[in-house]
Order: structure tokens, then sequence, then C-alpha cells
């Protein structure tokens, strides 16, 4: 294990990212065909909120029916938007912050992801399944 190893290393750098206009609906795409749980809303490069998947489905009817039919979401979606439903209040790191100060990080708070912020802009993104993976490749 490389000591103070920067986050850059395990980062995802192509991020997925929503801009506070868009549909929730939109959002739930995302989600389900990137295959994914977090995604940065950015203003520009700027990021302004946090939105989870786990934040649409406490919205969403998804887990209640056994039914295909999303009109009862779509209706539901309709009422909200981004910005109502993202964490205004996000917690960012440096790409040149270490893995270890990153794991302290997730491992204290009630978040599974990190947005990975220089100069103001969005740079990458960095999840506890990062973390795991890379923990995974030390041994």
């Amino acid at each position: 294990m490389i000591k103070k190893a920067p986050i850059s290393m395990i980062m995802t750098e192509d991020v997925i990212t929503l801009k506070k206009t868009d549909k929730l609906e939109t959002a739930e795409h995302l989600f389900k065909r990137h295959k994914i749980r977090h995604i940065p809303v950015v203003d520009g490069k700027k990021i302004i909120g946090m939105l989870s998947y786990s934040d649409l489905l406490r919205l969403s009817f998804a887990d209640m029916t056994d039914s295909d039919d999303s009109s009862a979401d779509e209706l539901v979606y309709n009422m909200f938007s981004i910005e109502q439903v993202m964490k205004n209040s996000v917690v960012s790191v440096s790409s040149s912050n270490s893995i270890k100060e990153v794991a302290e990080i997730l491992s204290t708070k009630e978040f599974h992801a990190l947005p990975v912020v220089d100069n103001n802009k969005l740079v990458g993104i960095v999840t506890t399944t990062d973390l795991i993976k890379y923990l995974l490749l030390q041994f």
C-alpha cells in the first residue's frame, strides 16, 4: 500500500452530472443506465449539490409495487425539482487528499460519495466502493 497515495489514483474522472434544472426522471434514467448511486449537481463545472439514488427512492413508489408502471413515480417526480431533493451542503475533497484521509471522512459521515474538487471545479468523484476495490487490490 502506498503511503499518502492521492485520491486521484482511484477516483472516477468521467463524472456523470446533473443540472438543477434537469428533471428527476432524467436522474433516475442516469442512475439506472450507468449503475451508479450518486450524481453531483453542477452549475457549469462548480458543484452545487449531490443527488443520491436513495434520495430518489424516498420519493418513489418503485419498491412498493411489482408493477413496471412508472406513472406514479412520474407524477411524484413532477412535483419536485432536483434542487429540492438534492443535498445542498456538500463535503468535497481535493485530488491531492490522500486515500487514507478520504477513507476517514467516509467512515465517519453518513454519505458514501465525495466529489473531488480542485480550484472550485469538479474533477472527479470517489465512493466507498472505490475504496473497497482499492483495498482489495492490496491483498
